[in-house]
């Protein structure tokens, strides 16, 4: 139960990473025209860990499966 709990909060805080960094750049988009670059730098940083939480967890998965296909 509290594994469960741990994925779903690890996922939800990468979604909402992606989310507000589309959401910032669209707003400054439609405010000033133009994206500032400590912007683009936590957009770049936002999909970096987002992708590294969902990375690692299929590479984990991955590595348990085989470590449980070769001990039997």
């Amino acid at each position: 139960m509290e594994n469960t709990r741990f994925k779903i909060s690890q996922y939800a805080c990468a979604v909402l990473l992606i989310v507000s960094s589309i959401a910032l750049v669209a707003y400054q988009v439609v405010e000033i025209d133009d994206v500032a670059s400590g912007l683009l730098y936590y957009v770049a940083q936002s999909f970096l860990l987002a992708g590294s939480i969902f990375g690692l967890d299929q590479y984990i998965r991955i590595i348990n499966k085989l470590y449980h296909e070769h001990k039997n």
